[in-house]
């Protein structure tokens, strides 16, 4: 396994699988981080996510039913992992620490 850190878009990521729950795979993770982000994504990059996350025990995937509408291809779906889940409340509760600690100065700057 690879090491636990977690980066932004791999957060965002690893929340839109979340979110997605047992629909999350690549393209329908990339509309979901779009559509929480305004930013445009490309689904190399959503992919290469997915696959690092994977890789650090915080997502497992399996291969959905073959559909018509995708001409007989199995997507893969993505689901999170409970250390996944860990992950993601140990980043919140970093974040929360770290802004309850900002100087009120600062805060009215913001």
């Amino acid at each position: 396994m690879k090491g636990t850190y977690l980066g932004e878009f791999e957060e965002i990521v690893l929340l839109a699988v979340g979110i997605l729950y047992d629909e999350a795979y690549g393209v329908s993770v990339r509309a979901e981080v779009e559509r929480h982000t305004g930013r445009v994504i490309s689904i190399g990059a959503v992919h290469t996510a997915l696959h690092r996350l994977e890789e650090k025990a915080f997502l497992q995937s399996r291969f959905g039913d073959a559909s018509d509408v995708r001409g007989g291809k199995r997507k893969r779906l993505f689901r999170i992992t409970a250390e996944g889940l860990q992950t993601l409340r140990d980043a919140q509760a970093l974040r929360s620490q770290m802004w309850s600690l900002l100087p009120k100065a600062v805060l009215k700057t913001i």
